[in-house]
């Protein structure tokens, strides 16, 4: 396969742990800046909103414009991000260095997708999914043990820094140099809209994500605070629901592709029940550790199973169009469920942010039997 298709899948995967490699430093940064950790979950939140706002824009603002010179200035802009968090002297600069490479983010991400798709179909595009899916999986743990290893914060945005460097050199170096594309038909991407089932699909995403955010978003903090755990153990823990989860990736597609609405709903109720245990075995080490591991497996299934579900029928001259509305819906999702995480915590306490969680699945899972009139699209 073409080295380039490598290259895009590193850059997303620097790309996906700037996003997501805050989570495990939530603690750390909260008591570093003296604010509290639902306030610091702004950092996921306020990245995820940008990204959700840019999403559907940003490509097509960006269509006439060579497609190698966005990519580098993509990364480029997150190299420099994550050096400016590393050094900010207080929480509003942090803030604002989050903000800043989320507006690209969805810009590199319909490119890459793209690319991938016209230099190798089907299979470059699943090699680039999964640089997300490892940076999902992986990411978080990576960037928190950084931080543990170095007792210093700042060494996981040195991390993801270098991550995005090395993607960066990749890209300047071997991928070769790629014209904007003008020709774009907006009619026949937004006829779309006018399939009732990408709407119901598009509601149960946003449900789907601000589930898994509400309760994953806090992880660290409900390891620390509720299972007693110290640095190390957090960190094997998240490497332990990463590792798992990349177990769970590869068993969710298997069941997708042989029948994609029963997996659905099995994978709503599997993550309700080990939320559930989670909260009722939490403060035991040895039963949490189990239940982390099987946290891990089925939490992944949240990012294959609302892009598979919405994207089967959907024509191929609108494929793009709708990823950047599942962009757009999987952030806001994300910032939603770390909201409203923020505010359990902040009015029960962290224990309680899984009866955030729970609710938002079981109304997802309600979704998946709702019927809606086919129409009929033409590709």
């Amino acid at each position: 396969m073409n080295k380039s298709i490598y290259i895009l899948a590193l850059g997303a995967f620097g790309i996906i742990t700037t996003e997501f490699g805050v989570i495990g430093i939530l603690p750390t940064i909260s008591r570093e800046f003296g604010v509290s950790v639902d306030m610091a979950g702004w950092l996921l939140s306020a990245f995820a909103i940008t990204v959700a706002i840019s999403s559907p824009f940003i490509t097509a603002l960006t269509s006439k414009i060579n497609r190698k010179f966005l990519l580098c200035l993509v990364l480029g802009v997150f190299i420099l991000s994550n050096l400016l968090s590393a050094f900010s002297p207080n929480f509003t600069i942090l803030m604002i260095a989050r903000i800043l490479p989320a507006f690209f983010h969805p810009l590199f991400w319909n490119i890459s997708l793209a690319v991938a798709f016209k230099q190798g179909g089907a299979k470059a595009v699943s090699v680039v999914m999964t640089g997300l899916s490892i940076a999902t999986v992986l990411g978080v743990p990576l960037t928190t043990y950084a931080a543990d290893y170095f007792h210093n914060w700042q060494a996981s945005f040195f991390l993801t820094s270098i991550i995005s460097l090395i993607a960066f050199l990749g890209l300047l170096f071997v991928v070769p140099s790629m014209p904007g594309n003008s020709e774009k038909s907006a009619e026949s991407q937004l006829h779309v809209l006018k399939d009732t089932r990408l709407w119901l699909n598009l509601v149960s995403t946003i449900l789907t994500l601000a589930a898994m955010f509400s309760s994953y978003s806090y992880l660290a903090a409900y390891l620390e605070n509720i299972s007693n755990m110290n640095g190390a153990q957090i960190s094997i823990m998240l490497l332990l629901f990463g590792g798992m989860g990349i177990l769970g990736n590869w068993l969710m597609g298997i069941a997708l592709g042989k029948n994609v609405i029963l997996t659905s709903r099995f994978f709503f109720i599997l993550l309700i029940a080990v939320q559930i245990l989670a909260y009722y075995f939490g403060t035991i080490f040895i039963p949490m550790v189990i239940i982390v591991s099987l946290w891990g497996m089925i939490h992944t299934g949240g990012f294959l199973v609302p892009n598979i579900r919405t994207t089967q029928s959907i024509p191929h001259n609108a494929l793009e169009f709708v990823n950047s509305l599942l962009t757009s819906c999987y952030n806001i999702g994300i910032s939603l469920g770390a909201f409203l995480g923020g505010i359990v915590i902040a009015k029960f306490g962290v224990h309680e942010i899984i009866w955030m969680a729970v609710p938002l699945l079981l109304l997802a899972y309600l979704l998946s039997f709702v019927k809606s009139r086919k129409k009929v699209l033409v590709n």
